[in-house]
Protein backbone atom coordinates (compact mmCIF):
# COMPACT_ATOMS: atom_id res chain seq x y z
CA UNK A 1 0.00 0.00 0.00
CA UNK A 2 2.85 2.49 0.83
CA UNK A 3 4.55 1.76 -2.39
CA UNK A 4 1.78 2.61 -4.33
CA UNK A 5 0.45 5.67 -2.61
CA UNK A 6 4.01 6.81 -3.23
CA UNK A 7 4.08 5.57 -7.39
CA UNK A 8 0.76 7.18 -7.63
CA UNK A 9 1.93 10.25 -5.31
CA UNK A 10 -1.35 10.06 -3.17
CA UNK A 11 -2.10 12.74 -1.02
CA UNK A 12 -5.41 12.84 0.51
CA UNK A 13 -4.76 16.00 3.51
CA UNK A 14 -7.25 17.55 4.88
CA UNK A 15 -9.80 15.54 2.81
CA UNK A 16 -13.12 13.40 4.28
CA UNK A 17 -13.41 10.19 2.52
CA UNK A 18 -15.92 7.79 2.20
CA UNK A 19 -15.91 4.05 1.10
CA UNK A 20 -16.36 0.74 1.60
CA UNK A 21 -14.57 -1.59 3.95
CA UNK A 22 -14.46 -5.17 2.24
CA UNK A 23 -12.96 -8.39 3.38
CA UNK A 24 -9.59 -10.22 1.01
CA UNK A 25 -7.61 -7.80 -0.67
CA UNK A 26 -10.26 -4.84 -1.19
CA UNK A 27 -9.68 -4.37 3.05
CA UNK A 28 -7.13 -1.71 1.93
CA UNK A 29 -9.45 1.04 0.36
CA UNK A 30 -9.98 2.56 3.78
CA UNK A 31 -6.52 1.74 4.72
CA UNK A 32 -5.01 3.84 2.27
CA UNK A 33 -6.91 7.06 2.39
CA UNK A 34 -6.10 7.13 5.64
CA UNK A 35 -2.28 6.80 4.77
CA UNK A 36 -2.46 9.11 1.94
CA UNK A 37 -3.25 11.22 5.15
CA UNK A 38 -7.13 11.86 4.68
CA UNK A 39 -8.07 13.32 7.88
CA UNK A 40 -11.43 11.00 8.08
CA UNK A 41 -12.08 7.82 6.72
CA UNK A 42 -15.49 6.34 6.84
CA UNK A 43 -15.69 3.05 5.78
CA UNK A 44 -19.68 1.64 5.41
CA UNK A 45 -19.79 -2.06 5.14
CA UNK A 46 -22.64 -4.83 5.94
CA UNK A 47 -23.29 -8.47 6.56
CA UNK A 48 -22.91 -10.13 3.08
CA UNK A 49 -21.88 -14.02 2.08
CA UNK A 50 -18.12 -12.98 2.59
CA UNK A 51 -18.44 -11.60 6.52
CA UNK A 52 -20.34 -10.69 9.42
CA UNK A 53 -20.35 -6.47 9.93
CA UNK A 54 -18.35 -7.46 12.99
CA UNK A 55 -15.83 -9.42 11.36
CA UNK A 56 -15.08 -7.34 9.06
CA UNK A 57 -14.74 -4.48 11.46
CA UNK A 58 -12.86 -6.27 13.10
CA UNK A 59 -10.26 -6.67 9.62
CA UNK A 60 -10.56 -3.23 9.11
CA UNK A 61 -9.14 -2.25 12.30
CA UNK A 62 -6.38 -5.29 12.57
CA UNK A 63 -5.41 -3.78 8.98
CA UNK A 64 -5.61 0.15 10.30
CA UNK A 65 -3.82 -0.93 13.65
CA UNK A 66 -0.72 -1.80 11.50
CA UNK A 67 -0.35 1.00 9.69
CA UNK A 68 -1.43 2.84 13.22
CA UNK A 69 -4.33 5.08 12.16
CA UNK A 70 -7.23 3.57 13.79
CA UNK A 71 -8.06 7.22 14.62
CA UNK A 72 -8.56 7.96 11.27
CA UNK A 73 -11.32 5.20 10.67
CA UNK A 74 -14.45 4.16 11.14
CA UNK A 75 -16.38 1.51 9.85
CA UNK A 76 -20.07 2.43 9.50
CA UNK A 77 -23.37 0.41 8.62
CA UNK A 78 -25.45 3.57 8.19
CA UNK A 79 -24.73 6.44 5.63
CA UNK A 80 -26.60 9.45 7.49
CA UNK A 81 -27.05 12.30 6.02
CA UNK A 82 -24.38 14.53 8.75
CA UNK A 83 -22.07 11.96 7.37
CA UNK A 84 -23.00 12.33 3.45
CA UNK A 85 -22.76 15.96 3.63
CA UNK A 86 -19.16 16.22 5.24
CA UNK A 87 -17.65 14.21 3.01
CA UNK A 88 -15.26 15.16 0.06
CA UNK A 89 -14.44 12.25 -1.68
CA UNK A 90 -17.46 9.05 -2.11
CA UNK A 91 -15.49 5.83 -3.72
CA UNK A 92 -17.85 4.07 -6.14
CA UNK A 93 -17.00 0.56 -4.31
CA UNK A 94 -18.95 -2.42 -4.24
CA UNK A 95 -20.80 -2.29 -1.20
CA UNK A 96 -21.85 1.47 -1.88
CA UNK A 97 -22.88 0.59 -5.52
CA UNK A 98 -25.52 1.58 -6.81
CA UNK A 99 -24.59 5.27 -5.62
CA UNK A 100 -28.24 6.20 -5.40
CA UNK A 101 -29.23 10.15 -6.79
CA UNK A 102 -30.64 10.16 -3.04
CA UNK A 103 -27.30 9.59 -1.59
CA UNK A 104 -25.51 12.37 -4.31
CA UNK A 105 -28.33 14.98 -3.31
CA UNK A 106 -26.68 15.29 0.12
CA UNK A 107 -23.24 15.34 -1.32
CA UNK A 108 -21.46 18.86 -0.91
CA UNK A 109 -21.21 20.45 -4.49
CA UNK A 110 -17.93 20.44 -5.85
CA UNK A 111 -17.18 16.70 -4.45
CA UNK A 112 -15.72 14.01 -5.86
CA UNK A 113 -17.05 10.96 -6.85
CA UNK A 114 -14.22 8.14 -8.73
CA UNK A 115 -14.80 5.28 -10.61
CA UNK A 116 -12.73 2.93 -9.31
CA UNK A 117 -12.31 1.14 -12.90
CA UNK A 118 -11.81 2.73 -16.31
CA UNK A 119 -14.58 5.37 -17.78
CA UNK A 120 -16.00 3.47 -21.02
CA UNK A 121 -16.29 0.41 -18.11
CA UNK A 122 -19.05 2.16 -16.97
CA UNK A 123 -22.37 0.26 -15.99
CA UNK A 124 -25.32 2.36 -16.29
CA UNK A 125 -26.77 0.61 -13.18
CA UNK A 126 -24.53 2.17 -10.83
CA UNK A 127 -24.70 5.41 -10.95
CA UNK A 128 -26.99 8.72 -13.10
CA UNK A 129 -23.68 10.84 -14.17
CA UNK A 130 -26.40 13.36 -15.28
CA UNK A 131 -27.26 13.98 -11.87
CA UNK A 132 -24.05 14.15 -10.60
CA UNK A 133 -23.31 16.90 -12.75
CA UNK A 134 -26.56 18.38 -12.29
CA UNK A 135 -25.64 18.84 -8.39
CA UNK A 136 -22.05 19.74 -9.12
CA UNK A 137 -20.31 16.36 -8.00
CA UNK A 138 -17.48 15.58 -10.29
CA UNK A 139 -17.06 11.96 -11.74
CA UNK A 140 -14.78 10.22 -13.66
CA UNK A 141 -12.92 7.05 -14.64
CA UNK A 142 -9.34 5.64 -13.43
CA UNK A 143 -6.96 5.10 -15.97
CA UNK A 144 -6.10 1.85 -15.29
CA UNK A 145 -2.95 1.49 -17.68
CA UNK A 146 -1.05 4.94 -16.03
CA UNK A 147 2.07 3.58 -15.27
CA UNK A 148 1.30 4.47 -11.99
CA UNK A 149 -1.39 1.89 -12.05
CA UNK A 150 -0.75 -0.52 -14.50
CA UNK A 151 -3.32 -2.79 -13.52
CA UNK A 152 -4.28 -4.09 -17.04
CA UNK A 153 -1.05 -5.92 -17.44
CA UNK A 154 -2.66 -8.53 -15.13
CA UNK A 155 -5.60 -8.88 -17.32
CA UNK A 156 -3.00 -11.62 -19.21
CA UNK A 157 -2.51 -13.20 -15.89
CA UNK A 158 -6.45 -12.71 -15.30
CA UNK A 159 -7.55 -14.84 -18.46
CA UNK A 160 -4.60 -17.37 -17.86
CA UNK A 161 -5.89 -18.34 -14.29
CA UNK A 162 -9.48 -18.63 -15.17
CA UNK A 163 -8.58 -20.59 -18.74
CA UNK A 164 -6.84 -23.50 -16.69
CA UNK A 165 -9.12 -23.42 -14.19
CA UNK A 166 -11.83 -24.09 -17.17
CA UNK A 167 -9.30 -27.26 -18.30
CA UNK A 168 -7.45 -25.40 -21.19
CA UNK A 169 -3.47 -25.22 -20.39
CA UNK A 170 -3.06 -22.31 -22.60
CA UNK A 171 0.51 -23.45 -23.38
CA UNK A 172 0.36 -25.53 -27.10
CA UNK A 173 -3.76 -24.38 -26.81
CA UNK A 174 -5.07 -22.60 -29.41
CA UNK A 175 -7.84 -20.05 -28.43
CA UNK A 176 -10.06 -17.75 -30.13
CA UNK A 177 -9.91 -14.46 -28.57
CA UNK A 178 -13.15 -12.45 -29.05
CA UNK A 179 -12.29 -8.77 -28.01
CA UNK A 180 -13.69 -5.49 -28.91
CA UNK A 181 -11.72 -3.14 -26.41
CA UNK A 182 -8.71 -2.36 -24.84
CA UNK A 183 -8.25 -5.47 -23.13
CA UNK A 184 -7.42 -6.85 -26.16
CA UNK A 185 -3.37 -6.34 -26.23
CA UNK A 186 -2.62 -7.25 -22.98
CA UNK A 187 -4.23 -10.74 -23.44
CA UNK A 188 -3.21 -11.63 -26.64
CA UNK A 189 0.56 -10.83 -26.08
CA UNK A 190 0.32 -12.77 -22.40
CA UNK A 191 -1.27 -15.69 -24.04
CA UNK A 192 1.56 -15.73 -26.71
CA UNK A 193 4.06 -15.58 -24.63
CA UNK A 194 2.99 -18.53 -22.61
CA UNK A 195 2.88 -20.92 -25.39
CA UNK A 196 -0.43 -20.21 -26.94
CA UNK A 197 -1.54 -19.95 -30.80
CA UNK A 198 -4.34 -17.19 -30.55
CA UNK A 199 -6.51 -15.80 -32.97
CA UNK A 200 -8.52 -12.77 -32.80
CA UNK A 201 -11.84 -11.48 -33.76
CA UNK A 202 -14.06 -8.84 -32.63
CA UNK A 203 -16.74 -10.31 -33.11
CA UNK A 204 -17.59 -14.27 -33.16
CA UNK A 205 -19.50 -14.00 -36.79
CA UNK A 206 -16.29 -12.56 -38.03
CA UNK A 207 -14.06 -14.62 -36.48
CA UNK A 208 -12.07 -17.72 -38.61
CA UNK A 209 -13.99 -21.13 -39.32
CA UNK A 210 -11.10 -22.66 -40.81
CA UNK A 211 -9.16 -24.41 -37.63
CA UNK A 212 -10.56 -26.14 -34.17
CA UNK A 213 -9.50 -24.06 -31.14
CA UNK A 214 -9.85 -25.71 -27.56
CA UNK A 215 -11.31 -22.55 -26.16
CA UNK A 216 -13.42 -19.40 -27.26
CA UNK A 217 -12.33 -16.85 -24.97
CA UNK A 218 -15.14 -14.16 -24.65
CA UNK A 219 -13.77 -11.05 -23.91
CA UNK A 220 -16.48 -8.13 -25.43
CA UNK A 221 -17.74 -5.36 -23.94
CA UNK A 222 -21.24 -5.59 -22.26
CA UNK A 223 -21.90 -2.25 -22.59
CA UNK A 224 -22.12 -2.35 -26.17
CA UNK A 225 -23.34 -5.67 -26.75
CA UNK A 226 -26.04 -7.46 -26.23
CA UNK A 227 -25.90 -11.29 -23.98
CA UNK A 228 -24.80 -14.04 -26.13
CA UNK A 229 -27.16 -16.79 -26.58
CA UNK A 230 -29.06 -19.18 -29.10
CA UNK A 231 -27.42 -17.83 -32.00
CA UNK A 232 -24.04 -17.09 -31.04
CA UNK A 233 -24.45 -21.34 -29.07
CA UNK A 234 -25.43 -22.13 -32.97
CA UNK A 235 -22.39 -20.57 -34.46
CA UNK A 236 -20.32 -22.41 -32.22
CA UNK A 237 -21.49 -25.56 -32.24
CA UNK A 238 -21.71 -25.99 -36.01
CA UNK A 239 -17.55 -24.84 -36.10
CA UNK A 240 -16.34 -26.24 -32.89
CA UNK A 241 -18.48 -28.38 -30.59
CA UNK A 242 -15.71 -29.95 -28.85
CA UNK A 243 -13.91 -25.97 -27.80
CA UNK A 244 -14.61 -24.68 -24.12
CA UNK A 245 -16.31 -21.66 -23.72
CA UNK A 246 -14.29 -19.14 -21.06
CA UNK A 247 -16.57 -16.00 -20.08
CA UNK A 248 -13.84 -13.62 -19.02
CA UNK A 249 -16.19 -10.62 -19.30
CA UNK A 250 -19.21 -9.88 -21.86
CA UNK A 251 -22.55 -11.46 -20.62
CA UNK A 252 -23.94 -14.69 -21.47
CA UNK A 253 -28.00 -15.84 -21.44
CA UNK A 254 -27.31 -18.94 -20.36
CA UNK A 255 -31.26 -20.13 -20.69
CA UNK A 256 -30.53 -19.60 -24.06
CA UNK A 257 -26.75 -20.25 -24.61
CA UNK A 258 -27.20 -24.77 -25.37
CA UNK A 259 -23.29 -24.95 -25.29
CA UNK A 260 -22.75 -26.62 -21.97
CA UNK A 261 -19.09 -26.63 -21.68
CA UNK A 262 -19.15 -23.39 -20.63
CA UNK A 263 -16.66 -21.33 -17.70
CA UNK A 264 -17.68 -20.08 -14.72
CA UNK A 265 -20.33 -22.87 -14.34
CA UNK A 266 -21.82 -20.05 -12.58
CA UNK A 267 -22.68 -17.19 -14.66
CA UNK A 268 -21.08 -14.04 -13.27
CA UNK A 269 -23.51 -10.83 -12.93
CA UNK A 270 -24.42 -9.24 -15.86
CA UNK A 271 -21.75 -6.33 -16.78
CA UNK A 272 -19.11 -8.46 -14.51
CA UNK A 273 -16.17 -10.33 -15.32
CA UNK A 274 -15.48 -14.02 -14.73
CA UNK A 275 -12.78 -14.12 -12.87
CA UNK A 276 -11.72 -10.72 -10.09
CA UNK A 277 -8.33 -9.48 -9.81
CA UNK A 278 -8.13 -10.36 -6.59
CA UNK A 279 -8.22 -13.73 -7.75
CA UNK A 280 -4.20 -13.68 -8.83
CA UNK A 281 -3.06 -11.70 -5.51
CA UNK A 282 -3.88 -8.65 -3.36
CA UNK A 283 -1.64 -7.00 -5.90
CA UNK A 284 -3.64 -5.36 -8.63
CA UNK A 285 -6.14 -4.22 -5.88
CA UNK A 286 -4.36 -2.73 -4.15
CA UNK A 287 -2.65 -0.98 -7.05
CA UNK A 288 -6.43 -0.37 -8.49
CA UNK A 289 -8.05 1.14 -5.14
CA UNK A 290 -4.89 3.72 -4.61
CA UNK A 291 -5.68 4.64 -8.63
CA UNK A 292 -9.18 5.34 -8.08
CA UNK A 293 -8.29 7.44 -4.74
CA UNK A 294 -6.16 9.44 -6.99
CA UNK A 295 -8.48 10.16 -9.35
CA UNK A 296 -10.60 11.55 -6.57
CA UNK A 297 -7.93 13.51 -5.49
CA UNK A 298 -7.27 15.08 -8.83
CA UNK A 299 -11.38 15.94 -9.45
CA UNK A 300 -10.98 18.00 -5.99
CA UNK A 301 -7.64 19.58 -6.81
CA UNK A 302 -9.33 20.60 -10.66
CA UNK A 303 -12.33 22.07 -8.96
CA UNK A 304 -10.09 24.25 -6.12
CA UNK A 305 -8.26 25.66 -9.12
CA UNK A 306 -11.39 25.70 -11.35
CA UNK A 307 -14.54 26.14 -9.97
CA UNK A 308 -16.55 25.51 -13.38
CA UNK A 309 -17.68 21.74 -13.79
CA UNK A 310 -16.43 20.62 -17.18
CA UNK A 311 -12.96 22.77 -16.91
CA UNK A 312 -12.52 21.15 -13.92
CA UNK A 313 -12.81 17.53 -15.37
CA UNK A 314 -10.72 18.31 -18.34
CA UNK A 315 -7.90 19.64 -16.13
CA UNK A 316 -8.19 16.26 -13.50
CA UNK A 317 -8.06 14.08 -17.14
CA UNK A 318 -5.24 16.13 -19.03
CA UNK A 319 -2.74 14.79 -15.66
CA UNK A 320 -3.15 11.34 -16.85
CA UNK A 321 -4.72 9.56 -14.11
CA UNK A 322 -8.82 9.31 -15.64
CA UNK A 323 -9.57 8.75 -18.93
CA UNK A 324 -11.83 11.52 -20.55
CA UNK A 325 -14.92 10.57 -19.30
CA UNK A 326 -17.06 9.54 -22.66
CA UNK A 327 -20.13 9.31 -20.36
CA UNK A 328 -20.27 12.91 -20.02
CA UNK A 329 -21.25 12.75 -24.06
CA UNK A 330 -25.15 11.99 -22.69
CA UNK A 331 -24.84 14.42 -20.02
CA UNK A 332 -27.40 17.23 -19.61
Amino acid sequence: MATSIAQCKLDLTGTTVLTEAATGAYACTPIIAAMAGADKVYAYTKTTRHGTFDEVRSLTFDLAGKAQLIDRVEVIDTLSEEIIGRIDMLTNSGHLRPISNALISKMKPGSAIPIMYESWELRESDIDISFCKSRNVLVAGTNERHPDIDVFSYLGLMAINLLNRAGVPCYKSNILLICDNPFLSYVEDTLNKVGASVSVSETLESSSTNMDFDAVLIATNPNFNKPMGEKESSFISQFWPETTVVQFWGDIDRESFSIKNVYPSISPKNGHMGILPSEIGDEPIVRLQAGGLKVGSELLNAYAQIERYDEAIALACQRGYTNMPDFYKNAT
